[in-house]
């Protein structure tokens, strides 16, 4: 694949591999092809264990971590803003998501550290919904297990009193979190989508059609 070589006023050359594959190489102005050419000669292996990184974990394209992208978080949507710091972390202000990363070429650890925002952020809201429709069912919970899933927002097993719900839907708006969390909370009175489960769902929460194509369509 051929390098994607930009010209721009900076003061060092730039090297980095998008998890698109683009292998991506900034330069001072006045650089030269030759030197252009040295430099991704040298930086060769580098090169091509980033690319077989990236095929080897199969890390979807959908999102890079760069400033402008999209994120969402309990259904609205925010502008990702990734800024240069020494101290890293990532901040909701706004109509931002700040993301401050130490070197901001590093998609990996750009992607940690917002998934891992994402998930202390699910940790503490899925609690909070939890708390609120757990004595409605008057059912004890033994564990909740926060994972990212493929296929489902959520499942239960009633027979251990488990719940598990997809971190994923932390992005979603509050009526389908909470209807996702109240859907799986049922399954401990009702395990199997039955006319009982239907019924007992319609009578808490009337509207969790509407909520579940809302879900859908997200």
């Amino acid at each position: 694949m051929k390098p994607i070589i930009i010209r721009k006023d900076i003061k060092n050359i730039n090297l980095r591999v998008k998890p698109n594959f683009d292998v991506v190489l900034s330069a001072p102005l006045k650089t030269t092809d030759e030197h252009i050419e040295h430099v991704l000669d040298k930086r060769n292996d580098w090169i091509e264990s980033k690319l077989a990184f990236f095929r080897s974990k199969n890390i979807a394209v959908s999102q890079e971590y760069v400033s402008g992208e999209d994120c969402k978080f309990l259904g609205r949507h925010y502008r990702l803003k990734v800024t240069q710091s020494h101290k890293e972390s990532v901040k909701l202000k706004g109509r931002y998501l700040n993301l401050f990363v130490k070197n901001k070429d590093n998609f990996i650890r750009k992607e940690t550290l917002v998934r891992q925002w994402y998930y202390n952020k699910a940790e503490k809201y899925f609690q909070k919904v939890l708390i609120k429709y757990q004595p409605v069912v008057n059912k004890e919970i033994k564990r909740v297990r926060i994972r990212k899933m493929k296929t489902r927002w959520g499942s239960c097993n009633p027979s251990k009193s488990y719940i598990n719900l997809n971190s994923e839907l932390i992005k979603a708006p509050i009526q389908c979190v909470e209807y996702v969390i109240f859907h799986e909370l049922t399954h401990l009175i009702y395990p199997n989508h039955d006319k009982n489960f239907y019924t007992y769902l319609t009578a808490h929460m009337p509207n969790w059609k509407q909520v579940k194509n809302r879900l859908e369509n997200n």
